[in-house]
């Protein structure tokens, strides 16, 4: 850093130490956010790189005020043994490793194979991070040939800021599968009933006799009296028992009831809302029963023919007499003018979606094409070449088909309604073509 200073400012005299507590003093007073002073880095690094090649070419010898060399020669009192400051310029520079190391690793990951990114809080930290590595993907945003390998980009970028705020990341393959319907909560209290039931089974049998046969039982109602002042030998040790069962007994019936009403109110919150979303689901909802997909699965391979037949086979249509008419009568049409797609057409589609809707293949939340604002520009360059083109990589046409069954117990493979989930970038691409068709109305 010392170098660096002599060769941008040679006619100022400054020592390390003195320089080094400048630099210690205004990160600790948090005189320039992180985006601030990763933009004054490359500024810096850019301006030695011009003044090293004047130098060579013409050196010229620029004056200073006369006060400079007291301002910098003023010591200034900073405790340079403070171990809680974080120099920023470090978390800089590890931040950059991080996003470097992630690139890398993205680049080298099949898209199946890649981490599933958690939903991150939109704290102040977090937005600092993400403000400071959306500032550092230009150099390699640049350099992105393709929407595949700016998707990686994006996709690595994501998964830096994940481990720079300490986000748990599932390491495992990513699971296609629809998660547990059971929400959490009762889940637990269910955990609680079961460990209940279980005390007063043995306390039942401890109290009926039959723990002499077991020391298993009487331990466990030994440990269980242990610190209460209650012995196993007193007289009355019967009628304590007996009160405890009963309060078990009483709480069981508790939590049962209390998973009764918690179900009915989650029931009435769910069908208020899609009353108001769509009526006519609802209603068909409530007069059939609801299909689950517990009963046997059908044969991969039948399922496979089934719908390749439906959409892979090539169709020999119909080609009519009137086929000709109509294009005799459109011949006179004036065509559209060519669609030209900016950053701000994509800047306003990805504003509209869903922040942490269901990624697809790729993994990508809305949420980062967002606050990656940098990428806005590239995507738009991308999607004119790939609507000159008029061809899409596979990423924007391979996705994640849910087979849901209309029948309970069905194996046929026709009995089945399928939902595919498509990548978040097919998501900015058919958003611009409808912001260019409001445009244009």
């Amino acid at each position: 850093m010392h170098r660096l200073f002599a060769e941008l400012e040679p006619s100022v005299t400054v020592t390390e130490q003195n320089l080094e507590d400048r630099v210690r003093y205004i990160l600790r007073s948090n005189t320039f956010d992180v985006t601030e002073l990763e933009r004054l880095r490359r500024e810096a690094v850019s301006s030695s790189d011009e003044n090293a090649t004047a130098e060579d070419a013409a050196p010229q010898l620029a004056e200073q005020p006369a006060n400079v060399d007291a301002a910098v020669n003023t010591p200034v009192l900073v405790d340079s043994n403070d171990d809680g400051t974080v120099a920023q310029e470090l978390e800089l520079e590890q931040m950059r490793s991080t996003l470097d190391e992630a690139i890398l690793e993205t680049r080298s990951t099949p898209l199946e194979n890649r981490p599933r990114l958690p939903r991150i809080a939109l704290s102040k930290r977090n937005r600092a991070i993400v403000r400071a590595l959306n500032s550092m993907l230009v150099t390699y945003l640049e350099a992105s040939r393709d929407l595949c390998e700016t998707n990686s980009i994006l996709f690595g970028a994501a998964l830096a800021v994940c481990r720079n705020i300490g986000a748990k990341l599932s390491t495992a393959e990513r699971n296609t599968g629809q998660s547990s319907a059971i929400p959490a909560w009762r889940t637990r209290i269910e955990e609680r009933i079961a460990k209940a039931m279980a005390l007063i089974v043995k306390r039942c049998r401890y109290a009926s006799g039959q723990a002499m046969a077991r020391p298993r039982i009487v331990r466990t109602v030994r440990m269980e009296f242990a610190g209460t002042n209650v012995s196993l030998s007193q007289p009355d040790i019967m009628q304590k028992l007996t009160e405890r069962i009963d309060d078990l007994k009483q709480r069981t019936a508790a939590w049962g009831k209390r998973i009764r009403r918690y179900t009915e109110r989650s029931t009435r919150f769910n069908q208020n809302r899609l009353f108001q979303s769509d009526q006519k689901w609802l209603y068909k909802s409530l007069e059939r029963p609801m299909v689950s997909g517990t009963g046997p699965v059908p044969n991969h391979a039948n399922m496979v023919a089934f719908w390749r037949s439906l959409w892979s086979e090539p169709v020999n249509h119909n080609e009519g007499p009137w086929t000709e008419v109509v294009a005799s009568q459109c011949a006179g049409i004036t065509p559209m003018d060519p669609v030209i797609i900016t950053p701000d057409d994509v800047a306003e589609a990805v504003r509209r979606a869903p922040n942490w809707k269901s990624p697809g293949l790729n993994g990508l939340h809305h949420y980062w094409l967002k606050v990656f604002m940098v990428c806005h520009a590239v995507l738009a360059q991308q999607f004119q070449e790939a609507l000159n083109q008029k061809s899409l990589p596979s990423l924007f046409t391979t996705g994640i088909t849910h087979l849901v069954p209309k029948d309970q117990g069905a194996t046929d493979p026709s009995k089945y309604r399928p939902i595919t989930c498509l990548p978040t970038k097919a998501s900015p691409s058919t958003g611009t073509n409808l912001c260019l068709k409001s445009s244009l109305c």
